[in-house]
């Protein structure tokens, strides 16, 4: 009796973890459906609405090695309970918001308590489980923080359809509120009696270099590469870089041990996280930017159009899990990711206003390709150091998982925002393509047709087209490369041939 109320109650604990798994990336991606929407009723400069989508990457990403070791410093559940409890309270908070900026700042603590919640409950279950029974949690846990990110537009877009924008938050709080109460009554308190205090010269250090990093890229549309400002923040960013890894080496027990970076293999699963946030996580962010606010379907006809990138995350991780029995997870990946970026050039040829089907094929094709190294990623990143350095790999794969994503989108709006301007500088007053292209990049159709006098809603479109399918073909071109790379550094050392034996003396 005592074995199956046990075997009961972790089974609810795994149950809160993955619903706060499946909760957490789908507030990330979701609120792009509803961009929007929010320009609409908010208001906000182009560059105060991307910050909408970055502001919860970039301090999730900033925040997650810093969170492992509060868990382990404080009590697992009791981290996992703050996180989940603040993430709800800032979703209530985030719904009510007056401004964009007033959004924009609870978007980032919204980010801090995820990443809060994701180290509480990753530690909580690692103590949970055992064996393969860790191994098939782990797993349920990475199928709902995927299925989170694929389907955040999907949901979203029938929320702002049946109600608003601001239901998209609310649903976050009702999940949250809910993994609450079945965790905190049930999660058994642990801590790890080695741990450290918390570095804060390194977390400091790693922050600010991806603040900077973020903002010297998403200046670019504006200011230019040459820019005074853009070249200031990138310097920064590179010392505060240099900062932070001189902090590291000199550290007992570094939040990222660096010299794990000395092994190619090492280095080549770190490329496969980047090369699936270009193919996919890139494509989760700017499609609905496109369908809702470009093409000016309703968010959910664009989320049912999404459905064709999200649906393969359903099934596809689990069958290459099982083809990973007979095949290399290395070149599962490989494959996945030509797929990806197959499906990528496809896209690039598709018209700005072409029929679903027209969409959904190449959009299934780059879902199935990315989905394939989805599952068998994190494994990877084990598998390939030793076993006693296998918990610091982990960390650090989440932590370049989370940064590369943040990167990404962040990169990909600005590229976006500057080959929508470069062609506009010749036709609109300077100050006026600026704005234009802003406006276009973050869906703001309506108001970048007003500000575009004398051209015509159907050549912005044209500007528009053009634009997206050049970001396209680049990151395809990036994709295929990761993969080409990342296949390359994973590869197994080849045995040396035995040497022949030499012959024996005759009697």
């Amino acid at each position: 009796m005592e074995a199956q109320q046990d075997a009961t109650r972790r089974a609810l604990v795994l149950c809160a973890v993955c619903m706060a798994g499946l909760i957490l990336p789908l507030e990330y991606t979701g609120p792009a459906m509803a961009l929007s929407a929010i320009g609409d009723d908010l208001g906000g400069s182009s560059l105060a609405l991307a910050w909408v989508v970055n502001a919860f990457a970039l301090s999730f990403g900033s925040a997650i090695m810093a969170a492992g070791t509060l868990a382990d410093l404080y009590g697992r559940k009791r981290l996992f309970c703050w996180g989940i409890g603040s993430f709800t309270l800032l979703s209530v908070v985030v719904s009510c918001a007056p401004n964009v900026v007033f959004l924009d700042l609870i978007r980032g603590l919204q980010g801090i308590a995820a990443a809060l919640t994701m180290a509480g409950g990753s530690a909580t279950l690692a103590q949970e489980y055992q064996g393969h029974a860790r191994t098939r949690a782990f797993g349920l846990l990475g199928t709902a923080f995927g299925l989170g990110l694929a389907f955040g537009p999907v949901v979203s877009g029938m929320l702002v359809e049946c109600f608003n924008w601001r239901a998209i938050f609310l649903l976050g709080a009702a999940f949250g509120a809910l993994a609450w109460w079945l965790a905190a009554p049930r999660m058994v308190e642990s801590r790890d009696p080695d741990a450290r205090h918390l570095d804060w010269a390194g977390v400091l250090s790693f922050t600010a270099m991806l603040v900077l990093l973020t903002f010297a890229i998403m200046h670019v549309p504006a200011a230019g590469w040459r820019s005074l400002t853009v070249m200031g923040l990138l310097a920064a960013a590179v010392l505060m870089l240099a900062l932070f890894i001189g902090i590291e080496r000199r550290q007992a027990r570094p939040m990222l041990d660096l010299s794990l970076f000395a092994d190619k293999r090492f280095v080549g699963v770190q490329l496969l996280p980047i090369a699936t946030a270009l193919s996919f996580i890139v494509l989760l962010i700017l499609l609905p930017l496109r369908l809702v606010g470009v093409e000016q379907l309703s968010a959910g006809q664009a989320g049912l159009m999404m459905m064709g990138l999200s649906l393969p995350m359903l099934l596809v991780p689990f069958l290459a899990a099982l083809m990973a029995r007979h095949i290399a997870s290395a070149n599962l990946c490989f494959a996945g990711l030509l797929l990806a970026g197959i499906g990528l050039l496809w896209l690039a040829r598709i018209e700005v206003g072409a029929d679903w089907l027209a969409l959904c094929l190449p959009l299934l094709l780059i879902g199935i390709g990315s989905a394939m190294p989805w599952g068998l990623m994190d494994d990877l990143s084990i598998k390939v150091v030793s076993v006693e350095r296998a918990g610091m790999a982990t960390g650090i794969f989440t932590t370049m998982r989370a940064c590369g994503e943040a990167i990404c989108v962040a990169a990909a709006l600005a590229v976006l925002n500057s080959l929508l301007q470069q062609p506009l500088d010749a036709v609109l007053a300077e100050g006026s393509a600026k704005a234009v292209a802003g406006e276009l990049a973050t869906g703001s159709f309506a108001a970048a047709q007003a500000n575009a006098h004398p051209l015509s809603g159907p050549a912005l479109m044209g500007f528009y087209g053009n634009a997206f399918a050049t970001l396209t073909y680049g990151l395809a071109a990036l994709t295929l490369a990761a993969a080409v790379v990342s296949r390359w550094a994973l590869r197994e050392p080849v045995a040396p041939c035995p040497a022949p034996a030499a012959p024996r003396a005759p009697r």
